[in-house]
Parts: structure tokens; sequence; C-alpha cells
């Protein structure tokens, strides 16, 4: 492998900073990772030719498989113990990602026939012609997974593009290898032929060299805004045109309006906002308030906050793990420092949660006050992305123009919230629809966040990327509109 600087990965369990035990990846070599992607555009010519009703039988025989039998409860506890030992999250916890992702494979193959299906236009054609529409796929799809939530972004991609007709090659992140692998098993013993779903480990170097594959026709990134960037750069610069579609995260606000119900907003945004210790694209990290409920909105929170229990995420007991590494802690702690130097207060005691100290990846959950937009805790800055830690700062306005303002400033928009009492008033209903037309988000909620309906398009703007995963605009992404035009009558 000239030219290339490392030959394998292993993965370091965050809680116990340990190499995870079969957790070692060889890298293929240049002509090995060749002959994967030649396997796959050879595989996917013959896959795209079988009846999509038989796809869609196979993708329900995945969801059999890894479905609520026994079958299912083997894998289930083995995948979720392993992504425990792999990410950091609470094994209580893991078992609800890979329930996401059969409600999404569920949805996806539910529309698979009307999305995928020929748009005739019978009503506008002339007597003696017949002119249709036909979706056919794009041919091999590189999906590029990240580690927070492997099997709900993978399933985004692979489905669709399976049942679309496309050949996968899935990369899990190094820190979630197993992930993939069990993924791929799992729709092979279903029936998708093994070269249509590989999965393959790359360094950075192969990474760009499989993007740049004259046979990989689409790629399908998760991930942080700098790699999202090299993606783009490797595909712009390849002998091939092909699409690219960035989900890159988001720096998420939530307004809490004057009528908002606090019992109820106060617990939902610190779930939004500390699950999975707050590494998740849509996880809310700021927080305004309205002036009139500030300080009894800040009390609820920091005293739901200070019931978290941080420790080892293999005790069944523990409801917040680790951050994924070390790097990823400081960088937090340098966030929540920088902030305190500027002028912020925090309103957790550190001594509240001893498992975080330094030279670990515990993080304790915090909360901050006295924050503003000078500040990369509340604003993300050129240099520095999300915090993607549970840490969150919360803001005090004076009205909905100040909330919505503040809420755009930012170089992100993946979702936003709003938060009031729209089923006792139907003004505030009104309001929340004013709001939501100014914000410049993918997906807006009212008095809810952190969750994606796979009936909606999930998408962003600014930096949060570009591309559409999750209804039917899913499918309209991993398939091209090929125009049949048919003159039947010659005279």
């Amino acid at each position: 492998m000239s030219g290339f600087s490392t030959t394998e990965q292993t993965t370091v369990s965050p809680h116990s900073l340990q190499t995870l035990h079969g957790s070692r990846r060889v890298y293929p070599s240049v002509e090995e990772l060749n002959a994967v992607v030649d396997r796959a555009s050879a595989a996917q010519k013959a896959w795209a030719k079988v009846p999509l009703p038989q796809r869609i039988a196979i993708g329900r025989k995945f969801m059999e498989t890894t479905g609520p039998q026994e079958e299912f409860r083997r894998f289930a506890d083995r995948a979720a113990s392993e992504l425990t030992l792999q990410m950091g999250r609470p094994i209580s916890q893991t078992p609800g990602e890979l329930r996401g992702m059969l409600d999404r494979t569920d949805y996806m193959l539910s529309i698979a026939e009307s999305s995928l299906a020929d748009v005739p236009l019978t009503d506008t054609d002339k007597p003696g012609f017949r002119r249709f529409i036909r979706r056919v796929p794009l041919g091999v799809v590189l999906c590029i997974a990240p580690w927070n939530y492997p099997y709900l972004t993978s399933v985004n991609c692979v489905i669709p593009a399976l049942m679309a007709g496309n050949a996968v090659i899935l990369k899990p992140s190094p820190q979630t290898p197993l992930t993939g692998e069990r993924f791929r098993d799992a729709l092979v013993a279903a029936g998708v032929p093994a070269d249509v779903i590989q999965v393959v480990h790359l360094s950075p170097e192969l990474t760009t060299h499989a993007i740049q594959h004259p046979l990989v026709d689409f790629v399908s990134f998760t991930g942080s805004v700098a790699n999202g960037r090299s993606v783009e750069i490797a595909a712009a610069t390849a002998p091939t045109f092909k699409g690219v579609a960035l989900e890159l995260g988001g720096k998420d606000p939530a307004y809490v309006r004057a009528d908002a119900d606090l019992a109820y907003t106060t617990a939902e945004l610190v779930d939004g906002a500390m699950f999975n210790s707050g590494q998740s694209c849509c996880a809310v990290e700021r927080i305004y308030v309205h002036e009139s409920v500030f300080d009894e909105f800040v009390a609820r929170f920091v005293e739901i906050v200070k019931r978290y229990r941080l420790d080892n995420p293999t005790n069944p007991a523990t409801s917040m793990g680790p951050v994924v590494s070390i790097a990823s802690a400081e960088r937090i702690r340098k966030q929540v420092a920088d902030a305190v130097a500027a002028g912020a207060k925090t309103l957790i005691p550190e001594s509240h949660f001893p498992m975080a100290r330094p030279g670990n990846a515990f993080v304790a959950p915090q909360v901050l006050v006295d924050v503003d937009h000078s500040m990369d805790i509340m604003k993300a800055s050129p240099h520095n992305e999300e915090t993607f830690g549970p840490v969150v700062g919360i803001m005090k306005v004076s009205s909905d123009e100040e909330a919505v303002h503040l809420m755009n400033d930012s170089p992100y928009g993946l979702t936003a919230s709003v938060w009031t009492n729209a089923a006792a008033n139907p003004e505030s209903q009104a309001a929340f629809l004013r709001i939501e037309e100014e914000l410049q988000a993918g997906t807006i909620f009212l008095n809810r966040c952190d969750y994606l309906d796979p009936a909606l398009a999930w998408t962003g703007v600014k930096n949060s990327g570009r591309g559409v995963s999750l209804s039917k605009f899913g499918y309209d992404q991993l398939t091209r509109a090929k125009s049949v035009h048919m003159k039947i009558q010659t005279s």
C-alpha cells in the first residue's frame, strides 16, 4: 500500500480506554478495494433486474431476521452490548437504536412501490403517444456512516438504496466497526446477494480512493463539516461526475415561549440535550427562554439534569455514559471553560458527578447561563464546530422576534424547536407557524425535539449539509429520472 499511511485500525472503548477485543481490522490494498467496487458494480446489474416486490420481500425478511422474534432478541442483545462497548452509550439505551432501525426500515419498505413507480403522463398525452418517467437506480452507492448512531444513520441510506436497485458499499466508523458487519450479515441472511451489500474498513486515503472510483456513482456521508468538505472535494475531483449527500450535524436551538407547559417542556429538552451524552446531530445545544418564565425553567432544568447517573455504560443503572474519546472530552471541557472565562456561569457543581475527571472520557452534564453569541457554546465558529457533548447554554429573550434572530444566528441549520401551549391556545399555534416560516432549518418541531420521523424528509441548510434522506424524497436522491417518450402511430 505504497503512499498510504496506515494499514489497520482498532477501537478503544471510551469507558475503559482499553482496545476492544476483536476490533482489529486490516485495511484492504488498493487492488482489493478496486475488486470490491468491481464486484458491486457487476452484482448491481443483476440486482436491478430483480422485481421490486421481490426486493421488498427480502427487506421484510431482513426485518423478520432482526424482528420481534427470538432471533431478534439474540441479535439485539449481541448488537446492543457491542454498541455500548464501542461508543459508550448506556446498555439500557442501545436497544432503542435497533428498534428505531426497524421502524425506519418498515416505513421505507412501505412506500417503496409508490416512490419508485413509473410516473405516467396520460393526462397530457396526445393520441398515438405514450410518455412516462421511470425511476432507475444510480448504480453503486458508497455509504459512509458515523459512530454516534451507526445503525440509524446506515439504515437511512442502505435500505432505500437497495430497494431502488443499487448495490451498497458500507463504510462504518473505525469507532463502531462491528455495526456495519452485523447489518450486512442480517441483510445477506435475508437474501441480499453478498456482493450487493459489502462492508469495507478504510483509512482516510482509501476512503478518498473509493469516493473517486469511476464505478462509484453516489456517496452518502454523515459526519463533521471538515470531513464533509473532504468528501465534497474528493467527489468534485473524481474522473466521473457523481452525486453526494452530506449530513453534517447542527447547533440546534430551542425556544420556550411564555405559555409553554414548563413541566413537560423542561423534561423533553433535558432529554433532547443530554441523551447519548449530547452526541447527536440534532441534539439541542442552545435554548432561548422568554424572560417571564426564565428563572423557573432554568431551576426545573437543573433539577432534572442532576438526576443523571454518570457511570460505566455496561451497568444497567447508568443513565449517561462517557463521550466517545478523551480528545472529545477535552474539546467539550474547553468550550465550557472558554464560556466561563467570557462571563458565563455554570449551574452544576463539578463535584456532583465525580466520575468526570481530566484524563478520562466522562464529561459531567453542564448547564450554563449568562451566555451570549460571542461564545462557541452558543454559536459554533468557523474553527470550532458543534459542542457534541452533554452541555447546553440557556439564554433569556424578550420576544418571538429576538428568539428567531438568535436561533438563525448560526452556521448550522438542521433542526429547531418551539415550545408553546398550542392545545390550549389556538393563537399559540398560529404564532408557531409564523415563527416556523422564519426559521432556517431542515426540520422545525413544535413541542418535541431530537427525533426523526421517517415519513418526513431529513435535510439541512447552511453547514448542516445538503441532500435528503428518508421519506419519498430519499428515494428520489438514490435514483435518477429516466424519461420514456413513445410515438406509437407513425402514419
